[in-house]
């Protein structure tokens, strides 16, 4: 995912600083290019598919940032406005920073097939399918990432000696999009994720903050030019103009981030997409380049590339926290995984229920919420209630 255009809070590795910050000139520029190099090389063996170096001065952020939080378009994401401008200033969070190795990891299925974003929409129009984000089908990322990173960085420990270094992955307070755009990783789209004519955007971000005065690559130079698919294409229009989006309409966001009820007005653009949204990736030109994982981590797991919605609203909480572990979907909770699903029963209701519908599966459906509307959840009630009556069945 590049950085998501609703990133998920997580921790960071603990910072490692156990010596002065190391002098360029104690090194040589000759001997950190050479670094560099070897950094790039240990990059591809542990599957990042790029690692660039990014300076740090990231004041260029700072009034989009603060324009954005203070427009509110943040949501309940409180977290992203506590620590203000700091996330623009990573020699604030860490001390001594004055470069970040910033890499990205494809997380496209190895399987997918070569016309993969065909499938992803027909999908779409399959009201009897969950639709769960491509990035969250597999294992956890921030496990993932998180353990490559460390090891890069403790190759590079070997090599040198001891750094002052810290790992992140979509983890607070960092702005990864900007850091990864500024050291060359790609460009920020219209959309706000991180693009790359070579690879996309399918991919996670993770960045290793440290105190070596390691050449810094130049950015990447933006290429989207007139395009606006993935405006066009945002289900709930949350994408405002270009690089503005209100998180508090993404599809994303209201899976995942938000605790509450789900704004009717927003339910039936949500379709049967229960965790996340892909809709801006997959119109994007440049993702006919995305590259496929190498980790077997990001492989599919339950079925996630095409599940019966159906089935996955009756697992109990045990069987969901059963299934779900290691994955990412499962920090958002049972109730909210009902709440999610019980939106998308409602919106394949009343696509099955209409004439020249499918009986058959709109009486599963009806059957599935009738079995939950007496849940424990006020939340999980309410969103039931709402899915019966889409119920459009014609009056014979």
């Amino acid at each position: 995912m590049t950085e998501r255009a609703v990133p998920a809070p997580a921790t960071s590795a603990a910072p490692q600083r156990s010596s002065p910050p190391i002098d360029a000139t104690s090194v040589g520029a000759d001997a950190l290019e050479a670094l560099v190099t070897r950094i790039r090389a240990w990059g591809a063996e542990l599957g990042f598919d790029a690692v660039r170096i990014a300076d740090v001065d990231l004041s260029h952020a700072e009034a989009g940032l603060l324009a954005w939080i203070a427009a509110g378009h943040h949501g309940d994401m409180d977290y992203m406005a506590n620590h203000g401008t700091r996330r623009a200033r990573p020699a604030e969070l860490v001390p001594g920073t004055v470069r970040a190795i910033v890499a990205r990891m494809p997380y496209l299925p190895a399987e997918s097939p070569e016309n993969w974003r065909a499938h992803e929409f027909a999908r779409l129009d399959d009201p009897a399918t969950a639709v769960i984000s491509v990035y969250a089908r597999g294992r956890d990322y921030h496990k993932v990432l998180r353990s490559r990173l460390q090891q890069l960085a403790s190759r590079i420990e070997q090599a040198l000696g001891a750094f002052g270094y810290r790992v992140f992955t979509d983890s607070a307070p960092v702005m990864e999009v900007a850091l990864a755009a500024q050291g060359g990783l790609g460009w920020r789209g219209k959309h706000t994720l991180l693009l790359d004519r070579e690879g996309g955007s399918m991919f996670f971000l993770g960045e290793i903050l440290v105190d070596i005065p390691l050449p810094a690559d130049p950015p990447e130079t933006p290429r989207c030019g007139q395009c606006t698919r993935c405006i066009d294409i945002c289900p709930t229009q949350a994408i405002l103009a270009p690089y503005r989006m209100d998180a508090r309409r993404c599809i994303s966001y209201l899976t995942i981030e938000h605790k509450g009820a789900i704004p009717e007005a927003l339910r039936a653009p949500m379709g049967n997409r229960v965790y996340g949204c892909d809709d801006c990736q997959l119109a994007c030109p440049w993702n006919k380049f995305a590259h496929r994982a190498t980790l077997p981590d990001f492989d599919v797991r339950n079925g996630f590339d095409a599940p019966d919605m159906a089935a996955l609203f009756l697992w109990t909480e045990a069987e969901f926290n059963r299934r779900l572990e290691g994955s990412p979907i499962r920090r958002i909770g049972h109730e909210r995984w009902l709440r999610n699903l019980a939106v998308g029963l409602g919106n394949s209701l009343r696509a099955a229920s209409a004439a020249h519908g499918d009986a058959a599966l709109a009486a599963r459906i009806r059957t599935a919420l009738h079995a939950r509307r007496h849940d424990a959840s006020e939340l999980v009630r309410e969103h039931i209630e709402w899915a019966l009556a889409q119920d459009v069945t014609p009056v014979s």
